[in-house]
Protein backbone atom coordinates (compact mmCIF):
# COMPACT_ATOMS: atom_id res chain seq x y z
CA UNK A 1 0.00 0.00 0.00
CA UNK A 2 2.83 2.39 0.26
CA UNK A 3 5.06 1.28 -2.23
CA UNK A 4 4.16 -0.76 -5.54
CA UNK A 5 0.46 -0.79 -4.30
CA UNK A 6 0.41 2.88 -3.71
CA UNK A 7 -2.24 3.26 -6.70
CA UNK A 8 -4.78 1.03 -4.78
CA UNK A 9 -4.46 3.27 -1.28
CA UNK A 10 -4.54 6.60 -3.09
CA UNK A 11 -7.65 5.60 -5.31
CA UNK A 12 -9.45 3.86 -2.56
CA UNK A 13 -8.82 7.50 -0.17
CA UNK A 14 -10.27 9.26 -3.05
CA UNK A 15 -13.37 7.50 -3.86
CA UNK A 16 -14.10 7.23 0.32
CA UNK A 17 -13.82 11.20 0.45
CA UNK A 18 -16.50 10.83 -2.21
CA UNK A 19 -18.62 8.66 -0.67
CA UNK A 20 -18.43 10.24 2.64
CA UNK A 21 -16.28 8.03 4.28
CA UNK A 22 -13.30 8.49 6.83
CA UNK A 23 -10.59 5.95 7.24
CA UNK A 24 -8.14 6.84 9.87
CA UNK A 25 -5.33 4.76 9.70
CA UNK A 26 -3.57 2.74 12.23
CA UNK A 27 -0.92 4.34 14.29
CA UNK A 28 2.31 1.55 14.68
CA UNK A 29 0.59 -1.06 12.34
CA UNK A 30 3.08 -4.19 11.44
CA UNK A 31 2.86 -6.47 8.65
CA UNK A 32 -0.13 -8.68 9.25
CA UNK A 33 2.55 -12.12 8.74
CA UNK A 34 0.89 -12.63 5.17
CA UNK A 35 -1.15 -15.64 6.56
CA UNK A 36 -0.95 -17.78 8.86
CA UNK A 37 0.49 -21.59 9.17
CA UNK A 38 -2.87 -24.07 8.76
CA UNK A 39 -1.27 -26.35 11.88
CA UNK A 40 -4.13 -25.67 14.53
CA UNK A 41 -1.86 -25.15 17.09
CA UNK A 42 0.47 -22.84 16.08
CA UNK A 43 0.47 -19.89 18.07
CA UNK A 44 3.27 -17.74 17.26
CA UNK A 45 2.08 -17.00 13.71
CA UNK A 46 -0.96 -15.42 14.81
CA UNK A 47 1.19 -12.63 17.22
CA UNK A 48 1.37 -9.81 14.34
CA UNK A 49 -2.33 -9.97 13.72
CA UNK A 50 -3.10 -9.79 16.77
CA UNK A 51 -0.93 -6.85 17.68
CA UNK A 52 -2.91 -4.80 14.82
CA UNK A 53 -6.34 -5.65 16.17
CA UNK A 54 -4.56 -4.61 19.78
CA UNK A 55 -3.74 -1.50 17.71
CA UNK A 56 -7.57 -1.04 17.03
CA UNK A 57 -9.17 -1.41 20.18
CA UNK A 58 -6.69 0.99 21.64
CA UNK A 59 -7.98 3.60 18.46
CA UNK A 60 -11.60 2.81 20.37
CA UNK A 61 -10.72 3.19 24.08
CA UNK A 62 -8.92 5.88 23.92
CA UNK A 63 -11.56 8.12 21.59
CA UNK A 64 -9.93 7.99 18.50
CA UNK A 65 -12.55 6.66 16.63
CA UNK A 66 -15.73 5.57 17.23
CA UNK A 67 -16.63 2.96 19.33
CA UNK A 68 -17.25 -0.12 16.67
CA UNK A 69 -13.97 -2.00 16.92
CA UNK A 70 -13.46 -2.40 13.35
CA UNK A 71 -11.08 -2.31 10.95
CA UNK A 72 -11.09 -1.85 7.00
CA UNK A 73 -8.28 -3.57 5.23
CA UNK A 74 -7.71 -2.80 0.99
CA UNK A 75 -5.25 -5.96 0.70
CA UNK A 76 -7.58 -9.39 0.90
CA UNK A 77 -4.52 -11.04 2.18
CA UNK A 78 -4.61 -8.68 5.23
CA UNK A 79 -8.14 -9.17 5.49
CA UNK A 80 -7.87 -12.90 5.54
CA UNK A 81 -4.87 -13.03 7.73
CA UNK A 82 -6.32 -10.66 9.99
CA UNK A 83 -9.93 -12.73 9.82
CA UNK A 84 -8.36 -16.12 10.45
CA UNK A 85 -6.10 -14.88 13.51
CA UNK A 86 -9.74 -13.11 15.01
CA UNK A 87 -11.06 -16.75 14.88
CA UNK A 88 -8.40 -18.35 16.15
CA UNK A 89 -8.66 -16.56 19.65
CA UNK A 90 -12.36 -16.80 19.76
CA UNK A 91 -11.06 -20.22 21.45
CA UNK A 92 -10.53 -18.82 25.22
CA UNK A 93 -7.41 -20.27 26.00
CA UNK A 94 -5.57 -19.62 23.12
CA UNK A 95 -6.32 -15.85 23.71
CA UNK A 96 -5.18 -16.11 27.32
CA UNK A 97 -1.89 -17.90 25.88
CA UNK A 98 -1.28 -14.98 23.21
CA UNK A 99 -2.03 -11.97 25.86
CA UNK A 100 0.36 -13.94 28.28
CA UNK A 101 3.20 -13.77 25.16
CA UNK A 102 2.73 -10.41 24.39
CA UNK A 103 3.03 -9.15 28.13
CA UNK A 104 4.01 -5.68 27.27
CA UNK A 105 1.05 -5.25 24.96
CA UNK A 106 -2.50 -4.24 26.54
CA UNK A 107 -4.73 -7.68 26.50
CA UNK A 108 -6.68 -8.35 23.55
CA UNK A 109 -10.38 -8.32 24.43
CA UNK A 110 -11.32 -10.54 20.85
CA UNK A 111 -13.80 -7.68 19.61
CA UNK A 112 -12.24 -6.40 16.86
CA UNK A 113 -14.24 -6.97 13.49
CA UNK A 114 -11.78 -7.12 10.13
CA UNK A 115 -13.85 -5.96 7.20
CA UNK A 116 -12.74 -5.56 3.93
CA UNK A 117 -12.93 -2.50 2.03
CA UNK A 118 -15.48 -4.03 -1.04
CA UNK A 119 -17.96 -5.31 1.76
CA UNK A 120 -18.02 -2.02 3.24
CA UNK A 121 -19.05 -0.48 0.22
CA UNK A 122 -21.45 -3.19 -0.49
CA UNK A 123 -23.17 -3.28 2.69
CA UNK A 124 -23.10 0.31 4.47
CA UNK A 125 -22.73 2.77 1.40
CA UNK A 126 -24.54 0.74 -0.94
CA UNK A 127 -24.07 0.37 -4.76
CA UNK A 128 -27.12 2.39 -5.41
CA UNK A 129 -25.52 5.15 -3.16
CA UNK A 130 -22.37 4.40 -5.24
CA UNK A 131 -23.84 4.70 -8.64
CA UNK A 132 -25.81 8.02 -7.61
CA UNK A 133 -21.85 9.40 -8.30
CA UNK A 134 -21.28 8.35 -11.13
CA UNK A 135 -20.25 10.79 -13.35
CA UNK A 136 -18.60 9.07 -16.35
CA UNK A 137 -20.08 6.11 -16.70
CA UNK A 138 -17.22 3.04 -17.72
CA UNK A 139 -20.32 2.79 -21.03
CA UNK A 140 -18.36 0.46 -23.32
CA UNK A 141 -15.97 -0.71 -21.00
CA UNK A 142 -15.29 -4.39 -21.12
CA UNK A 143 -13.82 -5.31 -17.48
CA UNK A 144 -13.46 -9.05 -16.44
CA UNK A 145 -13.68 -9.27 -12.20
CA UNK A 146 -11.11 -11.50 -10.47
CA UNK A 147 -10.91 -12.43 -7.17
CA UNK A 148 -7.76 -14.85 -6.14
CA UNK A 149 -8.78 -16.69 -3.44
CA UNK A 150 -8.08 -15.23 0.11
CA UNK A 151 -10.73 -13.05 -0.04
CA UNK A 152 -13.44 -15.74 -0.64
CA UNK A 153 -11.71 -18.84 1.09
CA UNK A 154 -12.26 -20.80 3.13
CA UNK A 155 -15.82 -20.39 3.64
CA UNK A 156 -15.92 -18.96 7.30
CA UNK A 157 -13.65 -15.85 6.50
CA UNK A 158 -14.84 -15.20 2.90
CA UNK A 159 -17.32 -12.50 1.85
CA UNK A 160 -18.89 -13.96 -1.06
CA UNK A 161 -19.74 -17.58 -2.52
CA UNK A 162 -16.19 -18.95 -2.79
CA UNK A 163 -17.24 -20.64 -6.17
CA UNK A 164 -18.94 -18.07 -7.77
CA UNK A 165 -18.53 -14.40 -6.29
CA UNK A 166 -20.56 -11.58 -7.61
CA UNK A 167 -19.74 -8.88 -5.23
CA UNK A 168 -17.35 -7.02 -8.08
CA UNK A 169 -19.85 -7.94 -10.54
CA UNK A 170 -22.50 -5.82 -9.24
CA UNK A 171 -20.07 -3.25 -8.24
CA UNK A 172 -19.32 -2.46 -12.02
CA UNK A 173 -22.88 -2.87 -13.35
CA UNK A 174 -23.06 0.12 -10.52
CA UNK A 175 -20.48 1.84 -12.18
CA UNK A 176 -22.01 1.25 -15.93
CA UNK A 177 -18.62 -1.67 -17.16
CA UNK A 178 -19.65 -4.27 -19.26
CA UNK A 179 -18.90 -7.22 -17.55
CA UNK A 180 -16.85 -10.29 -18.97
CA UNK A 181 -16.99 -13.49 -17.03
CA UNK A 182 -13.99 -15.65 -16.24
CA UNK A 183 -14.63 -19.18 -15.01
CA UNK A 184 -10.74 -18.61 -13.21
CA UNK A 185 -11.69 -15.97 -11.09
CA UNK A 186 -11.24 -17.41 -8.20
CA UNK A 187 -7.64 -19.22 -8.86
CA UNK A 188 -4.97 -18.57 -6.78
CA UNK A 189 -2.39 -16.01 -9.30
CA UNK A 190 0.59 -18.09 -7.67
CA UNK A 191 1.19 -15.67 -4.67
CA UNK A 192 4.65 -15.66 -3.57
CA UNK A 193 6.17 -18.85 -5.36
CA UNK A 194 6.49 -15.18 -7.94
CA UNK A 195 9.76 -14.64 -5.80
CA UNK A 196 11.60 -17.64 -6.92
CA UNK A 197 9.21 -20.01 -9.20
CA UNK A 198 8.39 -17.62 -11.59
CA UNK A 199 7.35 -20.34 -13.78
CA UNK A 200 4.35 -21.86 -12.22
CA UNK A 201 3.02 -18.18 -11.50
CA UNK A 202 3.47 -17.60 -14.97
CA UNK A 203 1.39 -20.54 -16.21
CA UNK A 204 -1.23 -19.30 -13.74
CA UNK A 205 -1.01 -15.84 -15.32
CA UNK A 206 -1.43 -17.61 -18.63
CA UNK A 207 -4.50 -19.83 -17.37
CA UNK A 208 -5.98 -16.81 -15.48
CA UNK A 209 -6.17 -14.31 -18.16
CA UNK A 210 -6.80 -16.37 -21.46
CA UNK A 211 -10.44 -16.93 -20.75
CA UNK A 212 -11.26 -13.03 -20.16
CA UNK A 213 -8.92 -12.44 -23.25
CA UNK A 214 -10.58 -14.46 -25.45
CA UNK A 215 -14.46 -13.55 -24.16
CA UNK A 216 -13.32 -9.86 -25.43
CA UNK A 217 -12.39 -7.97 -22.11
CA UNK A 218 -10.03 -4.76 -22.21
CA UNK A 219 -9.43 -4.13 -18.35
CA UNK A 220 -9.03 -7.01 -15.67
CA UNK A 221 -9.99 -5.86 -12.21
CA UNK A 222 -8.69 -7.22 -8.73
CA UNK A 223 -8.73 -6.25 -5.36
CA UNK A 224 -5.68 -7.73 -4.46
CA UNK A 225 -1.83 -5.94 -4.69
CA UNK A 226 -0.23 -9.53 -4.87
CA UNK A 227 -3.04 -10.76 -7.15
CA UNK A 228 -2.62 -7.23 -9.49
CA UNK A 229 1.56 -7.89 -9.50
CA UNK A 230 1.40 -11.52 -10.85
CA UNK A 231 -1.22 -10.57 -12.98
CA UNK A 232 0.02 -7.53 -14.50
CA UNK A 233 3.61 -7.94 -14.06
CA UNK A 234 4.05 -11.46 -14.69
CA UNK A 235 2.47 -11.36 -18.01
CA UNK A 236 6.00 -10.65 -19.60
CA UNK A 237 6.74 -14.18 -18.74
CA UNK A 238 4.08 -15.99 -19.33
CA UNK A 239 4.06 -14.38 -23.30
CA UNK A 240 7.55 -15.90 -23.40
CA UNK A 241 5.78 -19.01 -23.19
CA UNK A 242 2.21 -18.87 -24.78
CA UNK A 243 2.94 -16.50 -27.88
CA UNK A 244 -1.02 -16.31 -27.97
CA UNK A 245 -0.75 -13.99 -24.58
CA UNK A 246 -2.56 -10.74 -25.80
CA UNK A 247 -1.69 -7.67 -23.09
CA UNK A 248 -4.27 -6.51 -20.87
CA UNK A 249 -4.21 -3.95 -18.12
CA UNK A 250 -4.91 -4.91 -14.73
CA UNK A 251 -6.68 -1.95 -12.39
CA UNK A 252 -7.78 -2.36 -8.98
CA UNK A 253 -11.85 -1.92 -8.37
CA UNK A 254 -11.34 1.47 -6.41
CA UNK A 255 -8.77 2.98 -9.52
CA UNK A 256 -12.45 2.11 -11.89
CA UNK A 257 -14.42 3.47 -9.27
CA UNK A 258 -12.71 7.13 -9.11
CA UNK A 259 -12.64 7.21 -12.95
CA UNK A 260 -16.17 6.25 -12.87
CA UNK A 261 -16.60 9.38 -9.81
CA UNK A 262 -14.88 11.88 -12.45
CA UNK A 263 -11.57 12.09 -10.75
CA UNK A 264 -8.53 13.75 -11.40
CA UNK A 265 -6.08 11.18 -12.72
CA UNK A 266 -4.17 11.68 -9.61
CA UNK A 267 -7.07 10.53 -7.76
CA UNK A 268 -6.92 7.15 -9.98
CA UNK A 269 -3.50 6.69 -8.95
CA UNK A 270 -2.70 6.52 -12.87
CA UNK A 271 -0.11 8.76 -12.67
CA UNK A 272 2.44 6.78 -10.52
CA UNK A 273 3.38 4.32 -12.69
CA UNK A 274 3.11 1.40 -11.03
CA UNK A 275 1.21 -0.55 -13.70
CA UNK A 276 3.33 -3.30 -16.40
CA UNK A 277 0.55 -2.82 -18.71
CA UNK A 278 -0.60 0.82 -19.12
CA UNK A 279 -4.29 1.07 -18.88
CA UNK A 280 -4.47 4.63 -19.89
CA UNK A 281 -5.05 3.95 -23.95
CA UNK A 282 -7.80 1.85 -23.43
CA UNK A 283 -9.34 4.21 -21.07
CA UNK A 284 -8.77 7.10 -23.60
CA UNK A 285 -10.01 4.79 -26.18
CA UNK A 286 -13.28 4.95 -24.59
CA UNK A 287 -13.17 8.52 -23.18
CA UNK A 288 -13.27 7.91 -19.56
CA UNK A 289 -9.55 9.53 -18.88
CA UNK A 290 -8.68 13.03 -20.27
CA UNK A 291 -4.64 14.65 -20.18
CA UNK A 292 -1.87 12.51 -19.75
Amino acid sequence: MKSTAKNYEVSALAVARKLGVELVELPRWNCCGVFPFLAEDDLMRHVAPIRNLIRVQEMNENGIVEKEYRVVTLCSMCYNTLKQANLFVKDKEKLEKINTFMDREEEYKGGVEPIPFLKLLKDEVGFKRISEEVKRPLDGLKVSPYYGCLLVRPREVGIDDPENPTILEELFRALGAEIVENPNKTQCCGSYHTVDKKSIVAELTYDNLIFPLRSGAEVIATCCPLCSFNLDFRQKEARKIHKDLAEIPVMYYTQLMAIAFGLDIRSCGLDLGLHYVDPRPVLKAKNLLDGS
